[in-house]
């Protein structure tokens, strides 16, 4: 059974109508399935099965609470960028020992938190993160864990936007400074070299450069070795794509082969980072038609959803299919798919041939990833509520955002 499949001519969540979840909830509303978030888990466990692994999940893809815990109890760890995304994770369920902490700009703070939190490594991505962490963890009389995030320099034949492998982007130790690097690591009495990674992209749906990835990467790997710098794992991070619209990204288990074959023989425990390939095609954001404006160019589908609630169409220029969820006998016609943001860039969707009438309902598909968490509240707008669709039970996971709500962290000027 599909995640999201028509029956009877109605678009439905696992066996819940979208409908129904609209009346439930209101829209906009994401809708995520749990079936579709487990048997994409499920597919990179047996694609490593037989070899020592630890998918670390990366949440800044999608960080609602029972997305994570759902994950946690599958027996995930998960990669982080933030104090704030450490303080989820554990809330979610996650254990310490299973989080690896990625991102350019740890502060102090956030270094020392995780630090006491017990969390399995940092991947460090500059010389003076090095530094910085070295310096707090012989301050706090801890041994830190440090995993060096290594920029290959490869071409990840991505969005330049999403692109974080090559020389020119801000990510990882230039590869030329790496070995220099792990050894000033391994000399220091506060650090603990745990191991190498690389992450060069997001959206990838080619194998050939994670494998040049990890050539280069395991190249220098054997080089600490004869040093006696041994690694506990080599992490190759995350970016495998998903089809939005016509990709063809590799099957998980032929992706993963192309890695198995090449650490073949060797002792490393493999980590890695899927977000996107887990829950992309996961969710949905379901939105109402509010308007119908017919016009020369174009006429425009003005929807309750927005760039606020979906920003990859604005951002990225990405395309997201746009189903109606109930099928009509009228004839289509081809709308701009709109928001009400009072930007020109507030767009859903170019040029969809639809037969809808005002107060319809659209499903935006591919909406599991890098959508809700890169929402925001511009223009004033509640962020959408997020609902989690289990068989027949559709559960409210994020509760819609009140108006009151947006401001009441502000306060005004007193007067005089």
């Amino acid at each position: 059974m599909s995640a999201f499949e028509y029956r009877d001519g109605i678009l439905h969540a696992e066996s819940v109508p979208l409908g129904d979840i609209a009346a439930q909830v209101g829209t906009p509303c994401y809708v995520y399935s749990r079936t579709a978030l487990e048997s994409a888990y499920r597919a990179f466990e047996a694609a490593l099965a037989g070899r020592e692994h630890l998918i670390c999940y990366a949440m800044k893809a999608n960080a609602n609470l029972a997305v994570l815990d759902l994950f946690a109890r599958l027996g995930a760890g998960f990669d982080i960028v933030s104090g704030g995304e450490l303080a989820r994770a554990r809330a979610a369920g996650g254990r310490a020992e299973r989080i690896v902490f990625s991102g350019v700009g740890k502060s102090e703070t956030e270094i020392r938190t995780a630090l006491a939190s017990g969390i399995l490594c940092f991947n460090v991505e500059s010389a003076a993160e090095l530094a910085r962490i070295g310096r707090i963890a012989a301050a706090m009389g801890r041994r830190a864990p440090i995993s060096l995030r290594v920029n290959p320099d490869v071409d990840p034949h991505t969005h330049p936007y999403i692109s974080t492998g090559l020389k020119e982007n801000k990510f990882g130790v230039p590869y030329g400074e790496a070995l220099a690097l792990c050894r000033q690591a391994a000399a220091s009495a506060s650090l603990q070299v745990a191991g190498l990674g690389f992450h060069i992209g997001s959206q990838l749906v080619e194998v050939a450069p994670f494998a040049d990835a990890l050539d280069r990467l395991l190249a220098l790997a054997d080089t600490l070795d004869r040093e006696g710098i041994g690694l506990r794992h080599v992490d190759i991070g995350g970016g495998l794509g998903i089809r939005y619209r016509e990709e063809r990204p590799p099957a998980i288990a032929d992706y993963l082969a192309a890695m198995l074959a090449r650490l073949d023989g060797r002792p490393y425990r493999l980590l890695l980072e899927p977000g996107r390939a887990l829950v992309g095609n996961a969710g949905l954001l379901l939105t109402r038609i509010e308007y119908l404006k017919p016009g020369t160019p174009h006429s425009f589908a003005i929807v309750d959803a927005a760039m606020n609630d979906l920003m990859r169409p604005s951002l990225y220029d990405a395309w997201h299919d746009i189903l109606p969820v109930a099928h009509r006998p009228a004839p289509a016609r081809r709308y701009e798919i709109v928001g009400p943001v009072c930007e020109t860039g507030d767009f859903l969707g170019h040029d969809r041939e639809l037969a809808v009438a005002q107060g319809d309902l659209l499903a935006v598909m591919s909406a599991g990833a890098y959508a809700m968490s890169m929402s925001s509240n511009y223009n004033s707008r509640p962020r959408a509520a997020e609902v989690m669709v289990d068989g027949a039970n559709a559960h409210i996971v994020r509760a819609r955002e009140s108006v009151e709500s947006l401001f009441a962290l502000e306060r005004r000027l007193p007067v005089g």
